[in-house]
């Protein structure tokens, strides 16, 4: 089982700049096999669904191979018939190799040994974190390029959520020469499930995301 847990969804809302901007909705779902789907649902609302009309949907799907995250392939659709915003990437491990498009522009690179797409990095820092052994640094494939991110445990803190009051551990997530930094609160007693992500841009805020639902039902 690749959680202590059955799969699941969870639901948040997303703040904008400290404006309501809408709701994200996560699912992760046993497929056949040895594989597994990670999906993010993000729907604006108000003003910002002027500028983000329909639903953007990331995917991946990876596998659990001795004890290890392989991603397989990552999609992003911005649900709009344009693909400058799209994202098909698909990871040939044999080769070493990760091909496809990213915002029209084709994509050809190595890949370096436990790379993650944007998705599958995060079920990689839920599984190091229930195994009781710290992150580090990751490897993300970002469109085109291969970046170093690193992950440091701040300290915890007890979050007031829809679901109750519940206890966290923040870590933080950043990669040099950038200034963007992303914080994740995540819950042992959820299996490490983010309850509450929030990314800066040196001293602004841009984006906050506070669960709202859990869902354990999920197929």
């Amino acid at each position: 089982m690749l959680f202590r847990s059955q799969p699941y969804s969870a639901s948040y809302s997303v703040e904008w700049r400290g404006m309501g901007a809408g709701t994200s909705t996560v699912e992760l779902a046993k497929l056949e096999e040895d594989r597994w789907a990670y999906t993010s649902r993000n729907l604006a609302r108000g003003l910002f669904k002027l500028a983000l009309p329909h639903p953007i949907t990331q995917s991946s799907v990876f596998r659990i191979r001795d004890g290890k995250v392989v991603p397989l392939t990552y999609r992003v659709d911005d649900g709009s018939k344009a693909t400058t915003r799209d994202i098909s990437l698909d990871f040939d491990w044999q080769a070493g190799r990760v091909t496809g498009t990213a915002e029209d522009e084709s994509v050809d690179v190595e890949v370096p040994t436990g790379a993650q797409d944007a998705l599958s990095a995060q079920i990689v820092l839920m599984r190091e974190l229930l195994a009781g052994r710290e992150p580090g640094t990751l490897r993300l494939i970002d469109k085109d390029e291969v970046k170093t991110y690193d992950y440091l445990r701040e300290g915890t803190e007890r979050l007031r959520t829809p679901l109750g009051e519940i206890e966290t551990v923040i870590y933080r997530s950043s990669r040099q020469g950038s200034n963007r930094v992303t914080r994740l609160w995540l819950a042992p007693s959820l299996g490490y499930v983010p309850v509450r992500a929030q990314q800066k841009r040196g001293e602004r805020i841009e984006f906050t995301m506070m669960l709202r639902n859990l869902d354990r039902s999920s197929k």
